[in-house]
């Protein structure tokens, strides 16, 4: 029975698809939208949510909590600076996942998963 097992195994070992959901928030996070397979991002959509939620504690341990994640210093920068900065009203729900199309090779469901609210104008003139 498969009762009380939380996550998708998404046909890796466990260590692949940490390594694997790691890079896809870095991705994420980096580049604002990503397209992937619908499972993949609902398994990735829990965790950065997650990185949000640290970013907007903003303490030393949060910072480093999130940097055990996160693969690269430029991408934590951006998530303490901007990301969790421009979710401060919100409670929870940063991301939109929007079903894009099928794969052509094998017929996956692909997403696109992006960032609920968008980079202002104001943001982009600094």
């Amino acid at each position: 029975m498969y009762h009380q097992i939380a996550g998708r195994k998404l046909g890796r070992t466990t260590d692949h698809r940490e390594a694997m959901l790691k890079n896809l928030v870095t991705s994420l996070i980096l580049h604002d939208k990503i397209e992937t397979t619908e499972a993949k991002a609902k398994e990735l959509r829990k965790l950065a949510e997650r990185m949000i939620t640290l970013g907007k504690k903003g303490d030393l341990a949060a910072v480093r909590r999130a940097g055990k994640t996160v693969k690269t210093k430029e991408a934590l920068g951006k998530l303490m600076k901007e990301l969790a900065p421009r979710f401060d009203g919100r409670n929870g729900g940063y991301t939109r996942i929007i079903r894009n199309r099928n794969r052509k090779g094998d017929g996956a469901p692909m997403v696109i998963i992006e960032w609920v609210e968008p980079i202002s104008q104001k943001d982009t003139e600094k």
